[in-house]
């Protein structure tokens, strides 16, 4: 009996130890998963009671070298549906379906099934949100996602760019620095119950968004209308396929303007071909022509291989080389260096090549940047095409001599301009002049960068005289003149090959005129391609005038006071009248184009009072393409308000802060 009671008592004992033990086990386990992983299964949970639905990200804005905006990215509604939530479907896809401008069969399809969200429209107008808004459907719901907008409509839209849906940089500076500007998106943030049906009576929730950095550019926006509006001018007057003009400051290689056109408005850029997307200033190449003389010219004169008083015989017009005739527009006898830059002669440009002779002049082709991209911070930039000189036949030398079997783009031809103007100095072109993040801080600062010296600073003030002989009495760029200022410059008329053919051809050709001012100390260099000119061919003629009107407006601008006396009957009107005559009744309606839309065109809004976000809500909502000036609120705007928008005129508004 006693036995018993001790064996009784040890298996009581060893329970209760068995049980103390499984109580500390149970308590350690309890305390680490309610203490010390709390955190882990409290997101676990939430996990598993949140939907999350990536958004947009908002990107940062785009500015001018003054600050003025020129991409920007606003808050605009897209429309999400709860299907499970809804009670009649078939009458609210109809309903949608109508608001939205969508077919009814994929507004119905969407709303079909089990699932707890769907998004039926995204970045939708402002007159769109307030139908759906209206209806007051359970279930239908609207989130504010960041919208790209161009408030100057197509200013410099070739150089910007533009995004997708997404919203991922496609083309442009928005492609150059997509992942620069583009932010972090943030998410939206739904309840669900375990079988993951939506609960709770209140709104998503919007978390983790971040803005992208902004870009500060070197382009300046005025200087950048100017050159569109004398472009699309000088375009229109030589009834042209097409142009550029290349605005950079010598001795930075800030970009100043850069304009391409055909042009188009990336707020609607459905309505363009892509062709119409490409900037032609950085990604076509064309023959240079006779603006290529320049650099054979600094080249010869670098290498000593002619002096400025050497007489080149031009062989009265008509000269043999390697099989082929070379012509010049006038029959010239001997003309010294500098004056077969004024005259443009082939043959003089021809015989310095022989002289200068192969290897040399493509070791300056290239130091002058030609066959390689410049570097420009703007994508899908073209190299041109220069061969090897192993390649040339004596009548390639002498062909390239005068500009013809070489390719260049228009930026690499101002690049290698500006270094003239720049003393010899090749400077890198750059268009972006700092980043900000969203808190003000500069996180990078580009420099000008020097490339190399390509030839001694007394040979390019040579060349560059020379240069400023075209302009004066007899030379080919007289048309290039700006009263007040001397100027340099180079014409070029070039055949364009037939793709055909594979020869010149006989209609088809690109005049150009690459010049600086003012000489002494040169503020800007510019290039003006016409691209299949019907009214004339000639440089001098078509690209000149072009050059002329936009170095006005621009010495004007940059307040550049003139040195040379200005006769009363050549003043230059001030900015403020061409900007009167830009926007005159008459001058407008130059600028219509004959369409069906010309009578019955859309009403002009009145903006009067109303502020930037408000006005780019109402472009939005009525499909209008409005520049922007200034900024702050609203005080004038063209055409006025309840007029008619003629075609293809020009609509702004002019903004100035409150007073």
């Amino acid at each position: 009996m006693k036995e018993l009671g001790n064996g009784v008592r040890f298996r009581i004992r060893l329970i209760g130890v068995l049980f103390t033990l499984g109580f500390v086990l149970v308590t350690m386990r309890a305390f680490d998963l309610q203490v010390m992983q709390e955190q882990q299964w409290d997101e676990r949970a939430e996990r598993q009671h949140q939907k999350v639905i990536p958004l947009t990200p908002q990107r940062g804005t785009i500015f001018d070298s003054n600050g003025e905006e020129l991409a920007v990215s606003v808050d605009v509604d897209s429309i999400y549906a709860e299907p499970r939530k809804l009670e009649d479907r078939t009458d609210a896809a109809r309903k949608l379906a109508k608001a939205l401008d969508l077919p009814q069969r994929v507004v119905s399809a969407k709303l079909k099934g089990n699932s707890n969200f769907v998004w039926l429209k995204r970045q939708v107008t402002p007159a769109q949100s307030e139908q759906v808004k209206a209806m007051e459907l359970n279930g239908v719901g609207t989130i504010k996602e960041p919208r790209r907008f161009y408030p100057n409509s197509n200013l410099a839209a070739h150089l910007l760019g533009f995004t997708g849906l997404d919203p991922k940089g496609l083309e442009g500076l928005e492609l150059k620095y997509d992942k620069t500007i583009l932010g972090r998106g943030g998410y939206l943030v739904m309840e669900r119950d375990a079988l993951g049906r939506g609960i709770g009576a209140g709104s998503p929730q919007v978390q983790g968004a971040t803005r992208g950095h902004d870009l500060y550019l070197t382009l300046d926006k005025n200087l950048q209308y100017i050159a569109e509006r004398e472009l699309a001018d000088g375009l229109r007057e030589a009834e042209a396929r097409a142009g550029t003009v290349v605005m950079l400051e010598p001795a930075t290689g800030k970009v100043l303007a850069m304009a391409s056109s055909p042009e188009y408005n990336p707020n609607a850029l459905s309505r363009y071909k892509p062709q119409q997307w490409r900037n032609r200033a950085v990604c076509d190449s064309f023959e240079p022509g006779s603006t290529f003389k320049i650099f054979l010219m600094a080249a010869a004169l670098n290498e000593a291989v002619v002096s400025t008083t050497q007489k080149i015989d031009c062989e009265n017009g008509s000269y043999r080389v390697g099989g082929k005739e070379i012509h010049d527009h006038k029959k010239y006898q001997k003309l010294t260096p500098a004056e077969i830059i004024k005259f443009s002669s082939n043959i003089g440009s021809a015989k310095i090549g022989k002289l200068l002779e192969r290897k040399a002049f493509h070791h300056y082709i290239e130091d002058f940047g030609f066959g390689r991209q410049t570097g420009v911070d703007l994508p899908g930039e073209a190299v041109g095409l220069v061969r090897q000189p192993e390649k040339w036949f004596e009548v390639d030398l002498a062909a390239i001599s005068f500009g013809q079997g070489i390719s260049v783009t228009p930026i690499q031809l101002t690049a290698a301009t500006a270094a003239i103007a720049n003393g010899g100095y090749l400077m890198e072109p750059y268009i972006v002049e700092r980043v900000v993040d969203s808190l003000g801080q500069v996180t990078m600062q580009n420099q000008p960068r020097l490339v190399h010296k390509v030839v001694a600073q007394d040979v390019a003030q040579l060349v560059a005289r020379m240069m400023e002989m075209t302009t004066e009495d007899g030379g080919t760029a007289t048309n290039a003149r700006v009263p007040g200022f001397r100027v340099a410059g180079k014409t070029g008329t070039a055949q364009k090959v037939d793709p055909v053919t594979g020869g010149y051809s006989s209609d088809k050709r690109v005049a150009s005129f690459v010049g600086f001012l003012p000489v002494e100390d040169p503020r800007l260099v510019m290039l003006v391609t016409i691209d299949e000119p019907k009214k004339g061919v000639y440089g001098g003629l078509l690209a000149a005038p072009v050059f002329s009107r936009i170095a006005s407006q621009a010495m004007q601008y940059l307040k550049v006071a003139p040195n040379q006396d200005v006769p009363a009957s050549e003043a230059l009107p001030s900015l403020e009248q061409l900007f009167a005559e830009a926007t005159a009744p008459e001058r407008v309606k130059a600028q219509e184009v004959t369409s069906t839309e010309a009578s019955g065109g859309p009403q002009m809004p009145d903006f009067k009072g109303l502020s930037y976000r408000q006005v780019l809500e109402l472009m939005e909502e009525r499909q209008l393409n409005i520049s922007f000036r200034g900024r702050g609120r609203v005080i004038e705007q063209s055409p006025g308000p309840g007029v008619a928008i003629p075609y293809g005129a020009p609509v702004w508004v002019r903004m100035a802060p409150p007073s």
